[in-house]
């Protein structure tokens, strides 16, 4: 069944109202009929299974046919930082990111990055990129939609870097170096309900600056294994990892 995040609180007195992209794509796109069923998630997180009791000309209304119980998100709340890369490789982050249960996703202005973020097209661009992130959140069942920041700079990724339990960055000298522990340790730490970020550079990596800037403000630096991962394959295997250990070994 289709999935649709509602933007209005439920109620037990006023009828579950979809309108807008939702009610386009539910009538002229899967093209559903009175009593069709769909899964509808509240601001609240809470979602249910519901019923289409009614489809009038610019809405649908349905009814919470059975809630849903089981949890869909990570244990813990994890952001990505990205150096902004090249190309669509953001916006596969983004759509994998949250397939895999990331929580926010904050590019970044690196000393590397290539590409430079256009402000006369920055509200075009987050929009694009948060109907990319709803559409996966859809897909893959979730229960939240993940926020996706406009670029930062360096000096104010840090200072977000404050209000997260645990950070982390990727170098990948650090996986020359044999580093094998430091994330191991962190998610073997982390408690339910904390919060991680975990900084990732964009093509050519960190600079040695930056790594340094980010160990200064309490980041612990952790190598991903003997490979060298691509800028976005990077995220994807960390947010699996993750997972990996918090939902399937506990």
């Amino acid at each position: 069944m289709q999935r649709y995040f509602l933007i209005d609180r439920y109620s037990q007195d006023c009828p579950v109202v979809i309108t807008g992209e939702d009610y386009h794509h539910i009538v002229r796109v899967m093209r559903m009929k009175e009593d069709d069923r769909i899964f509808v998630v509240f601001p609240d997180q809470s979602s249910a299974v519901a019923r289409i009791e009614t489809i009038s000309s610019d809405s649908v209304e349905v009814r919470v046919v059975e809630w849903e119980t089981e949890t869909k998100e990570l244990p813990i709340k994890v952001a990505i930082a990205s150096g902004l890369p090249k190309g669509d490789k953001l916006e596969l982050i983004f759509q994998k990111g949250t397939e895999l249960g990331a929580d926010k996703f904050i590019p970044f202005n690196a000393d590397r990055s290539i590409v430079k973020w256009d402000e006369k097209k920055a509200k075009k661009k987050l929009e694009r990129w948060e109907k990319i992130v709803k559409e996966a959140a859809e897909q893959s069942h979730r229960n939240v939609v993940p926020s996706v920041f406009s670029p930062v700079s360096f000096k104010e990724l840090l200072n977000l870097s404050k209000q997260f339990d645990y950070t982390l960055v990727a170098y990948e000298e650090e996986a020359r170096s044999g580093e094998k522990g430091n994330l191991s340790k962190s998610l073997t730490s982390i408690k339910a309900g904390e919060s991680l970020l975990i900084v990732f550079g964009p093509e050519g990596g960190l600079t040695d600056k930056e790594v340094d800037l980010c160990k200064h403000e309490g980041f612990l630096a952790c190598g991903l294994g003997p490979r060298i991962l691509r800028t976005e394959t990077a995220p994807l295997y960390v947010l699996s990892a993750i997972s990996y250990q918090l939902e399937l070994m506990r």
